[in-house]
């Protein structure tokens, strides 16, 4: 008998069209959707073209980058601002050394912080303030990537960067207010202003009221009538009044019932009410998380001589905390949009600064420019938060498993 030939192996089936024909798919399929496309795409062109325009030969960005120093310190001292760029090194190096340790659930953090402070350096080259606070900028954008090569070689333990994000709070506020009589001289919060005092109100915000929040939502769900209905009071208290009412209780009210000669300062009082106002948000969201859990777990782990503490935080918690990451950030860019509400009880945010600047003789008429660069701030730095909390969702399999 002779040999059979084997037979041939045939190639897997392609599953990738050609850009042809996925434009003859999707935008293509038919004569109305052909005319849609087209249409769109008319007026989007029109669009750029027209902005461009106007961007390059018509707008007076001038006006930016004269008072640059303005919209990122407001009225910080100029002889102290390497204390905010020594405070951004430290911010590199913690963001490069969690990039290298946790991998790719942190890098979303290194890279969207190098690039904001490389666009940073673009803007401080066009404008008065000289190459030398630039090349700083540079130089913190590279230290993020040496230590993140550093931690992904050498390895470093997770529990001590941890310790490190947290003493890293108190360290930044030493370094931005200062203390007399020490190499940082005292700074008042009076003078902060402009994206410092923007990213500092939402930091401190989004940091304290997820924690105030998560225990409002677990009081919510207390057995304890006492603790459920002072929980779910405050959580429709807060939940029922705009965040400007909040604001100026803070800032009016709450003094009346301090001591006479305790005082806080209105960028305190400003981050009490915002995070006051958060909470109720977060816990609210936090809820919805543990009704998604199935009871049987709950009952197992009780089968298994859990108490009800060590339930909501080794069963709960994890799975709850997971499934409300979109709705979390979500609030959690509100926030920071909502930090220009401060500029009614006297703080100038970026926004207050550029309405402070657009009242200079030299400005009048740019309200254009002002506000096209003040919306691509919150643009970065909402897309920012949201590219990051994609890459989180990915990391820990959200809506997979």
């Amino acid at each position: 008998m002779t040999a059979q030939a084997p037979g041939e192996t045939l190639p897997p089936p392609k599953n990738v069209i050609g850009p042809v024909a996925w434009l003859r798919d999707n935008l293509f399929s038919s004569w109305i959707n052909g005319a849609v496309t087209l249409l769109i795409g008319a007026a989007i062109v029109w669009l750029i073209v027209t902005i461009g325009q106007w961007a390059v030969s018509e707008a007076r960005w001038t006006v930016v980058t004269n008072n640059l120093r303005l919209f990122l310190i407001g009225q910080y001292p100029a002889d102290q601002a390497w204390r905010i760029l020594l405070n951004l090194g430290l911010l590199s190096v913690l963001a490069g050394l969690s990039a290298g340790a946790w991998g790719r659930s942190t890098r979303a953090l290194a890279i969207t912080l190098s690039a904001l402070e490389l666009m940073l350096a673009a803007l401080v080259v066009a404008s008065p303030l000289g190459i030398v606070p630039a090349a700083i900028l540079v130089l913190n954008a590279a230290i993020v990537w040496v230590a993140f090569v550093l931690a992904a070689r050498v390895g470093i333990p997770r529990r001590p960067l941890l310790i490190a994000w947290l003493l890293s709070l108190p360290v930044s506020f030493f370094l931005i207010s200062g203390v007399a009589g020490t190499p940082f001289p005292s700074v008042s919060s009076n003078v902060w202003g402009g994206l410092l005092l923007t990213v500092l109100l939402a930091t401190v915000g989004i940091i304290l009221s997820f924690p105030f929040g998560v225990l409002l939502a677990l009081g919510r769900r207390s057995q304890l009538p006492v603790v459920r209905i002072l929980s779910t009071g405050y959580i429709e208290i807060i939940r029922g009044v705009p965040l400007v009412t909040i604001l100026f209780m803070a800032d009016i009210i709450l003094p009346l019932f301090l001591p006479g000669e305790w005082r806080l300062d209105r960028v305190a009082r400003a981050m009490g009410g915002i995070t006051l106002f958060s909470a109720a948000y977060v816990a609210e969201n936090v809820r919805g998380g543990p009704q998604a859990i199935p009871t049987g777990q709950i009952e197992a782990s009780h089968a298994l001589g859990l108490n009800g503490a060590r339930t909501n935080l080794y069963i709960v918690l994890p799975q709850a905390l997971r499934s409300v990451i979109p709705a979390n950030v979500g609030l959690f860019i509100s926030l920071l949009k909502d930090t220009t509400l401060v500029t009614i009880i006297g703080l100038l945010e970026v926004l207050g600064i550029s309405r402070a600047i657009l009242a200079q003789p030299d400005s009048f008429g740019a309200q254009m420019e002002v506000y096209v660069f003040i919306a691509a701030v919150f643009f970065v730095l909402c897309y920012a938060m949201s590219q990051a909390s994609y890459r989180l969702e990915r990391a820990l399999g959200v809506g997979e498993r």
